[in-house]
């Protein structure tokens, strides 16, 4: 147990990283590591409930987030990018940018051991190295989007030039990765990837840059990974990070409740009634996230392509910024006809106990890492339809690995509901599809293998304890 370490992690206000770093706080605190976990009062409010018996071992500091001076460009209350549009996330930046302040003196109040950091809050690593505290970069991406990612000559400079001079050199495997691979963005991907991580916004500095900064800080790169799935990718970036990479394991969560745990108004009991009916692994889990913000015209395909499959479904909704209400969410009469075959959630579900259901055997998504975590822990085959960041590269090597089929895409990105049948049918019912069932489950004995996921956890802790730099007398930083 490491009674004497205290950890100070600091997560990008987004839930796609908020929530790996919360486990990864839980999983520490199992083993007796003191945890500040640093965030906004609105995201804590969001955030799941910790067990009671680590709460004393868990320090959930609240840090307000700065108004910025022009209201329109942050909304009052937008703390996440859940809660904006993607185009005004440049202003988001700025307003987490001025929490350097008040992390600065509670660093040089605290003085902890550690800091974990995410990747965008380059700032932690300046703070890191004034108080001469070591600091561990932690990746909610995979390995093998990270080595397309983040290798240091890349990102600013001459090297970024050289390496990263358009939009087009991310169409292909980079001349760095010394392994078979189809690891690279569609240019209709690339286009939209290239402006968001080296192009200009608000905040006065770019997505490249801000990892470029916080890379030369650490000390360390811990990866959610393992060998297991991505040992060629981890091995990779050993080699051109140049500094140690750990795999922390999977960090899978918490196995479901048990649907009898869900509080609500009786509508969850007869969902679950409607899966027990349907056959062992016959039902497809439908499930985009709230930060994925579909259009109009990509949740109707959707809709449409599953009509077509005439395959049994359940989808998670959230209703988008453009429909009216619930019902403009959907095409007309969508509902009625897809009565008996298929359920519609809005808004909130509860997912790892829907992913444990027996009747879910496949899931259609945008192959978030996360995401993948969980639906693989469960064995489900994958349909993938990546959108933004590190999605289409998780989806590429899915594919590569026969862990999933992407739905075919025109050169502009577009997507027909034909494509959405056709992969779906593919993976859930057609003989050519049975590889893909079989490797899932066969994936399933690593994502979901608790032990081995606790013993890469427990090296870590290792790690963390055998490097904690001695400390001298406090000096006057002021």
């Amino acid at each position: 147990m490491a009674k004497h370490l205290h950890v100070v992690v600091l997560p990008w206000s987004a839930f796609g990283h908020l929530m790996p770093l919360f486990q990864l706080s839980i999983a520490l605190a199992k083993y007796g590591v003191q945890v500040s976990f640093i965030s906004t009062p609105k995201n804590f409010r969001r955030l799941p409930k910790p067990p009671s018996h680590l709460s004393s071992l868990l320090n959930f500091v609240e840090f307000p987030l700065p108004i910025l001076d022009n209201y329109e460009l942050l909304p009052e209350g937008a703390e996440a990018t859940v809660d904006i549009p993607s185009d005004k996330i440049q202003y988001l930046k700025i307003a987490f940018d001025l929490l350097q302040h008040p992390f600065k003196q509670f660093v040089a109040d605290q003085s902890p051991d550690w800091i974990i950091s995410d990747v965008l809050s380059y700032w932690a690593g300046m703070i890191a190295l004034e108080y001469e505290i070591p600091l561990m970069l932690f990746s909610v991406f995979s390995a093998s989007a990270v080595s397309f990612l983040w290798h240091p000559d890349s990102l600013v400079g001459d090297g970024k030039k050289i390496m990263r001079s358009s939009a087009e050199s991310l169409t292909s495997v980079p001349e760095w990765v010394d392994f078979s691979s189809l690891l690279a963005y569609r240019m209709s991907e690339a286009i939209d990837m290239y402006s968001g991580f080296y192009g200009c916004n608000a905040s006065g500095i770019t997505d490249a840059q801000r990892t470029a900064e916080i890379l030369r800080a650490c000390q360390a790169v811990v990866i959610r990974s393992c060998p297991e799935y991505e040992g060629e990718s981890l091995n990779l970036l050993d080699k051109i990070i140049g500094k140690p990479v750990m795999p922390v394991g999977l960090l899978p969560p918490d196995s479901a409740k048990g649907r009898d745990q869900i509080t609500d108004d009786g509508s969850w009991s007869k969902i679950f009634q409607w899966l027990d009916e349907q056959k062992d692994r016959s039902v497809v889990f439908v499930g985009f996230g709230s930060e994925c913000k579909l259009t109009k015209d990509q949740v109707y395909e959707i809709a449409y392509g599953l009509e077509l499959s005439e395959l049994p479904f359940l989808w998670a909704l959230r209703k988008p910024e453009w429909a009216v209400n619930d019902a403009d969410t959907l095409p007309l009469g969508f509902e009625d006809r897809s009565r008996g075959k298929g359920v519609v959630c809005m808004g909130w579900v509860p997912q790892l106990e829907i992913l444990s259901h027996s009747s879910i055997g496949g899931s259609i998504f945008h192959a978030g890492w996360g995401s993948v975590i969980e639906t693989l822990q469960f064995g489900h085959c994958l349909i993938v339809l990546p959108f933004i960041i590190d999605q289409p590269l998780n989806a590429r090597v899915l594919v590569e690995k026969g862990l999933a089929v992407e739905v075919e895409r025109k050169e502009d990105g577009c997507f027909t509901k034909e494509a959405i049948a056709k992969a779906l049918r593919l993976a859930m019912v057609s003989e050519k599809g049975e590889h893909l069932r079989i490797r899932a489950r066969e994936a399933s004995i690593i994502f979901g293998d608790m032990k081995l996921h606790e013993e890469y956890l427990a090296k870590f802790v290792g790690y963390l304890e055998a490097n904690v730099k001695k400390k001298a007398s406090k000096f006057n930083h002021s």
